[in-house]
């Protein structure tokens, strides 16, 4: 592909997952690359990791001596990811960018508190313009549920320095890469079929455009692939980040593929043969995956899957 983005390849990837929809504190099964949290003070646990149906992430990158962090979504609630974040000690000061993955409220929830929180402003905030279309909600019958809309002032007041992109970004030392808008092309991966939104007094069905991920480049290993909710489709999502870095090579498929319910469900096992394809090292599917399709994924991939919780840091390495 000419134009291909030149992804710098980093030695190592980490994932703090801030905000998720699962919480297991005595699973006692943390590894060399999972870390699970259990909050522990002078040998005594002390309270809980809170989970939620939301995702949020802190990312963080490392080159040789060269560190790069960055935060992924904020959650649902304005409580649970201030409250994680506490908990388990995040140094909020080497935070260097912020993306959101899409403009739903489960991925924005804490996103003023937490952009307040970062030392020096303005934060760089990377987002499709989309993200930011009023008047959206469900469809359930003649109910319409709403959906809290993003606001561009109080996110701009509590720091962020909204930087819009359709296209795909290079951020944190060109480590990270903003997918930017997906190409949708399977046959299967259609969207919410019952999302809309009202422009001028029309409705029209919302595929929800904006709908991105991030990407790193873990040396000689390949792509680390991270999804918010993967309404464009998660087969989608990995096939264009292959194909706007020229890496072939995937070795982590993490975020919420969203699986979840009955109309999403009958493309389960077409999602994990689509994702089989790519012969990825893990696949980490989190938040709105589902537990049908979470429990699939484990079946078909047993030695790739990986359980992601709230508070769980995943470390991937060269």
């Amino acid at each position: 592909m000419s134009g291909q983005i030149d992804l710098r390849e980093v030695d190592q990837v980490e994932i703090l997952s801030l905000s998720d929809n699962y919480n297991d504190l005595i699973s006692m099964d943390s590894s060399e690359i999972v870390t699970r949290a259990v909050p522990v003070r002078d040998m005594e646990v002390k309270g809980s990791i809170l989970a939620e149906h939301g995702f949020s992430a802190v990312v963080k990158t490392v080159s040789g001596e060269e560190t790069h962090e960055l935060f992924f979504d904020f959650g649902l609630s304005d409580v649970a990811v201030p409250y994680n974040a506490d908990k388990l000690g995040v140094d909020l000061s080497g935070l260097e960018a912020a993306v959101l993955s899409h403009g739903h409220m489960d991925h924005f929830g804490a996103l003023i508190p937490m952009i307040a929180a970062i030392p020096g402003k303005p934060v760089p905030f990377y987002v499709h313009p989309c993200a930011f279309k009023e008047n959206r909600y469900l469809r359930v019958g003649d109910i319409r549920i709403k959906f809290p809309p993003a606001d561009r002032a109080a996110w701009e007041q509590a720091g962020a320095e909204i930087i819009e992109s359709a296209g795909p970004s290079l951020l944190a030392g060109d480590t990270v890469l903003f997918l930017g808008e997906i190409e949708r092309l399977t046959d299967f991966e259609k969207g919410m079929p019952n999302a809309y939104f009202e422009k001028d007094g029309e409705e029209s069905w919302d595929p929800i455009e904006e709908d991105s991920a991030i990407v790193m480049n873990l040396r000689g290993k390949g792509l680390v692939v991270l999804s918010g909710c993967s309404h464009s489709g998660i087969v989608n999502t990995v096939t264009y980040a292959r194909k706007v870095t020229g890496v072939d090579r995937v070795h982590v498929v993490m975020g919420g593929f969203h699986l979840t319910g009955p109309v999403f469900e009958p493309i389960i096992d077409k999602t994990i043969a689509g994702l089989q394809a790519f012969d990825p090292d893990y696949v980490v599917p989190t938040h709105c995956t589902g537990r049908k399709a979470v429990m699939a994924f484990e079946e078909a991939m047993p030695d790739n899957f990986i359980l992601n919780m709230a508070g769980t840091r995943l470390t991937f390495r060269a």
